[in-house]
């Protein structure tokens, strides 16, 4: 017995040594890895928008989500500091969540600062609409940009269930309660409304865009197939405005603002908390409209 409780008391002891070195790391973590790359008498804010956006949550260590919440918090913390004279939206996306790209758009437009868009290998889809919310764009010659359009989509389990002989009992209040379920066959019903609510977000996206850009509806709607362009041929379409990298960028507001660039980078705060693994979100894009697997994206 008495070895026994030596034995428990060591193991307590090691896992309280290995939660202690965790917190440790963790802190140090938090010290080294705040979220903003001040600089002294910085005059550009750089915001990096790199990876699928989300419209809630956080963004973690994740190089691979942006959350438009974080993002908006950026926007007001840049557009509130009078030293900043302008704001670079550095993006790499292939868009995301409706809401949270259309979050992030109407925030820019508020904002009382000089804005550029810098698109780099990607500027699709919901960043897209992002991207034309800024008063410039720019895009390298090799940029994909574009993508304009919404996308619906799930899995069917329905003729596996039958193979399997396994049935789908259904209880609900009205014919389009569980609209989206992979476990049945979608009515035409039902088609007609996803289909109707796919429009609907698309003809938003294509206003936005005709809004932004200061074109035609009727333009934007001939060049929102869905599909993405070189920076070359979205320059020529009017997506863009400059083809360069952020360093052109820099450049241009340099002229444009009769000043000497001194570019920071904002990036959300972040804590040792953040380094304690959270359930990745579900599906990884768009805007879930049912428990199933079935999505709405501007990806």
């Amino acid at each position: 017995m008495k070895e026994e409780r030596v034995s428990t008391s060591g193991k307590l002891l090691t896992s309280a040594k290995i939660l202690g070195f965790l917190l440790i790391i963790a802190s140090l973590a938090s010290f080294f890895l705040t979220g903003t790359d001040e600089r002294s008498g910085a005059n550009i804010a750089v915001i990096p928008l790199h990876g699928e956006i989300y419209a809630t949550g956080h963004s973690g260590f994740s190089s691979d989500i942006v959350s438009s919440d974080e993002i908006v918090l950026l926007l007001d913390k840049a557009d509130s500091d009078p030293g900043i004279k302008a704001i670079i939206l550095d993006i790499n996306s292939p868009g995301g969540s409706p809401v949270g790209s259309d979050e992030i758009g109407q925030k820019v437009k508020t904002l009382n600062k000089t804005t550029v868009a810098v698109i780099r290998e990607v500027g699709a889809s919901g960043s897209y609409w992002i991207a034309s919310s800024a008063d410039y764009v720019f895009a390298s010659r090799l940029s994909l940009v574009g993508s304009i359009g919404v996308i619906g989509s799930y899995l069917d389990f329905s003729g596996l269930m039958r193979d399997y002989n396994v049935t789908y009992q259904r209880y609900v209040s009205s014919d389009l309660k569980d609209m989206g379920s992979p476990f049945k066959e979608p009515s035409e019903k039902e088609r007609k409304v996803m289909q109707k609510l796919i429009d609907d977000m698309n003809t938003m996206f294509i206003i936005e865009v005709a809004g932004n850009r200061n074109m035609s509806e009727k333009i934007v709607r001939e060049i929102a197939t869905g599909q993405v362009y070189l920076g070359t041929e979205a320059k020529e379409l009017g997506l863009v405005d400059y083809l360069g990298s952020r360093q052109d960028a820099i450049a241009f507001l340099e002229s444009k603002l009769n000043i000497t660039a001194v570019p920071s980078t904002l990036v959300p705060e972040k804590s040792w908390m953040d380094l304690i693994p959270t359930i990745s979100y579900a599906g990884k894009t768009g805007k879930f409209i049912n428990p199933g697997s079935n999505k709405l994206s501007l990806a």
